[in-house]
């Protein structure tokens, strides 16, 4: 697991959400992100679901202590039950909901094949060596039904991963973003400068500093 990163001591978006950086809209969406919960299933079978959850912990691991961890496996679950799309794709894949289906179920079968378990119960070293050979391309059994390994890797498991797992406000605070701000707006967008209701990123030496600055973020 990661080490917890402080480089935004104190820092909480969800402060700002009753101010004037967010707008009606802002919030709903917010709302209702918020309300997927780490188990929430809908699309996934439960096969499915154990080899997501696996993945996504190995994609974008979180540290082991965190409270509000970014429920990822929920959210990508969350995208293909209400059928939310790019609005385009590779021809060679299938669409969103068909191509994650086949792709878990491929990889559990290499899992099987290689290491004569599931994926979800392999170690991490292991399921790090099939995904490596995902993104390479050298997985090429007849499971994956002619989807190139390669690309399910990358325009599916990291597209969708990443994009649930920085889409959550944890994350926002990890990186220290402020989310969307409408109608405020962005003002400051030169290198390394930030308005005044930024994060502030702590510096050696500086941490406190940084932590009295970001309680006052939202205000």
């Amino acid at each position: 697991m990661r080490p917890r990163l402080d480089l935004y001591p104190g820092y909480d978006v969800l402060a700002k959400r009753d101010g004037p950086s967010w707008n009606a809209k802002t919030r709903e969406v917010l709302e209702k992100r918020l309300a997927i919960g780490p188990e929430t299933r809908r699309f996934f079978n439960e096969a499915e679901w154990s080899t997501m959850t696996a993945l996504a912990e190995r994609i974008v691991p979180q540290p082991a202590d965190r409270a509000d961890r970014v429920p990822v496996a929920a959210l990508v679950d969350h995208k293909l039950a209400t059928d939310t799309r790019d609005g385009y794709r590779n021809a060679e894949l299938p669409d969103e909901r068909e191509a994650w289906r086949l792709g878990l179920r491929a990889l559990d079968s290499e899992a099987r094949a290689r290491f004569g378990t599931h994926f979800h119960e392999l170690g991490a070293w292991a399921q790090d060596e099939l995904l490596k050979l995902a993104e390479k391309g050298d997985l090429t059994g007849a499971v994956w039904e002619g989807m190139p390994s390669k690309l399910f890797f990358h325009q599916r498991i990291l597209a969708d991963v990443v994009k649930a797992y920085y889409a959550h406000p944890t994350a926002w605070n990890e990186i220290g973003w402020g989310g969307p701000a409408s109608p405020r707006g962005y003002v400051r967008m030169d290198f390394d400068r930030r308005d005044p209701w930024e994060a502030a990123e702590a510096k050696p030496g500086r941490e406190d500093e940084a932590y009295q600055e970001n309680l006052q973020v939202g205000r």
